[in-house]
């Protein structure tokens, strides 16, 4: 009976000890819900919107411990000071941010401090948006806005953090004033925004501009800042909202050192225009040396090719007349292999039935022989084809008609190419396939509207490369067949100077650049799909 007992107790022990586990278990803390609430500002000192403001020091109190995030990425400062102010704290929680002013203000002037969403809250890193602090070292606070919009005149998304510059048009201000000097206010859309508010600005008549600033220094720079710009005069107080459409200018030209590259090739890098770059020998070269000047495929560079031996050093004169530019450059020889001639094909294994078969020569080539080259079908029976030899490009395109799901051998006997320095190729073999209808997909696009220029239709990949294009002299329907199944998007180039391409603006010629319009949406082509979408070209 003892026994009974205490075996009865031992099971009542364990029971108790079981139930109370798992009542610990279910009542263990979860967290609760995530904290998706910003700092909230409870406090500044000087108060916000002081007037004659003369301390050194601001500190902005929060209501819960705070830090800051990348603070050099998003603090402005309107107007901007040639010092920066100095954030504390740096890498820690407080509940309070201070700023150290290390620059004289200037007087009877409204000053913004953005923060942009640099104060972030402790544990979750929820910003406080857009936080600002205003003063004035005058008697009152300058009330006006401007606002607007960023866009990219030739990619279908803007770049972020762009500075938005407004100048005031005093008696110092000219139109280089953007390269020597900060404007007199700035903003920023910082990395989430198209869209911009310039604040607490006096009234008057002012420039406005748009910089992508990689240096950071408040100016424009044309060999890396992007730039947009109104050309009428910017009067506040106004209602007018303002589009600011960011282009790459064309550099000035400039020539880099020229350099020897191999034994029978000079490589001339530039910068600029193209225009009529002339390359002279300034050293007499021997009778029996042959020279070549041809510009690189899709380079910024010209190659001067020439026939060995190449002397100790020779001296080149480089002139642009149309860039009034004039300098002499120095080229010292040393042991280095010739090129020879080699190919390179523009399709391996497959092509698409749109597509065509180029071969790219890296010597110039000079003469072609079509008899040595044939392309025969599957069914070994032979293809005709138009022959193409481009003397500028280096390059040869073989059009052909391909028929789907066929395969093709490009057959290249010997000397059927001969360059500028005599030299033939060996034979050459190249298979292509085609796929069949049913992998591809075709896009009818129909432009409806008016232009009174011709408009390029590119087909673009959705990081904006171009893969397929028509040059269409008037608005009408276009058709992109045998597509790949993918995801595309479509440009439109208003082609005013009627040069088959892009051109860029200019702001110091107060050009703008060519008009560019997107398809509001990316296109979904499918294998074995017919598409049809309508494009409204708006003003």
């Amino acid at each position: 009976m003892l026994l009974a007992k205490r075996i009865l107790s031992s099971i009542f022990l364990v029971f108790i000890l079981l139930a109370t586990w798992q009542c610990a278990k279910r009542g263990s803390p979860s967290g609760g819900p995530k904290d998706t609430t910003p700092p909230v500002q409870i406090g500044a000192e000087p108060e916000e919107f002081t007037t004659e403001f003369e301390a050194k020091n601001i500190r902005l109190y929060f209501d819960e411990y705070i830090r800051l995030e990348n603070p050099q990425d998003q603090l402005i400062i309107s107007p901007p000071l040639k010092y920066l102010p100095l954030l504390s704290p740096q890498g820690g929680a407080s509940k309070y941010v201070e700023v150290t002013i290390k620059d004289t203000l200037k007087e009877n002037t409204t000053y913004t401090i953005n923060f942009g969403q640099s104060i972030v809250d402790n544990n979750e890193s929820n910003p406080a948006p857009f936080l600002s602090y205003v003063f004035s070292t005058g008697t009152y606070i300058d009330s006006l806005t401007l606002s607007g919009v960023v866009t990219d005149a030739f990619n279908r998304l803007p770049d972020n953090f762009i500075s938005i510059m407004l100048y005031e048009l005093d008696t110092t201000y000219t139109d280089s004033t953007i390269y020597q000097k900060p404007p007199t206010y700035i903003s920023n859309t910082l990395d989430s925004l198209t869209t911009f508010t310039l604040q607490n600005l006096k009234a008057g008549s002012y420039k406005l501009v748009a910089v992508k600033d990689q240096g950071k220094n408040n100016l424009f720079d044309q060999d890396q800042d992007k730039i947009g710009f109104i050309e009428d005069t910017i009067t506040l107080p106004t209602d007018s909202v303002y589009t600011l459409n960011l282009f790459r200018e064309i550099r000035d030209f400039s020539m880099s050192q020229p350099s020897l590259v191999s034994g029978n090739k000079i490589i001339f890098g530039y910068t600029g225009g193209e225009e009529s770059i002339d390359i002279l020998p300034l050293t007499i070269l021997p009778d029996s040396m042959k020279t070549l000047v041809l510009k690189e495929y899709e380079k910024d560079t010209l190659n001067y090719w020439f026939s060995p031996p190449l002397p100790d050093s020779i001296v080149f004169q480089v002139r642009n007349d149309a860039r009034d530019y004039i300098d002499t450059f120095t080229v010292k020889s040393r042991e280095l292999a010739a090129d020879s001639l080699v190919f390179n094909p523009s399709h391996s294994r497959r092509i698409n039935l749109e597509e065509e078969f180029q071969l790219l020569s890296n010597t110039p080539l000079i003469q072609a022989d079509t008899s040595a080259i044939s392309i025969i079908d599957q069914d070994s029976i032979l293809v005709s084809y138009v022959h193409i030899l481009d003397t500028l490009n280096n390059r040869v395109t073989l059009k052909f008609n391909k028929e789907p799901n066929s395969g093709y051998t490009v057959r290249v006997m010997p000397n059927a190419y001969t360059n500028f320095f005599g030299q033939a190729n060996d034979t050459l073999f190249y298979r292509l396939g085609t796929s069949s209808l049913a992998d591809y997909g075709n896009l009818r696009l129909n432009l409806i509207g008016e232009s009174d220029v011709p408009v390029l239709v590119q087909l673009t990949s959705d990081r904006g490369e171009t893969l397929r294009e028509h040059y269409m002299e008037e608005v009408q329907s276009v058709d992109f067949n045998a597509l790949e199944p993918a995801t595309y998007r479509v440009r439109i180039i208003f082609d005013g100077n009627k040069n088959g391409k892009w051109d860029t603006g200019s702001y110091l010629q107060k050009k703008q650049p060519e008009r560019v319009l997107y398809y509001p949406q990316a296109i979904e082509v499918r294998a074995n799909w017919e598409l049809e979408q309508s494009f409204i070209l708006r003003d």
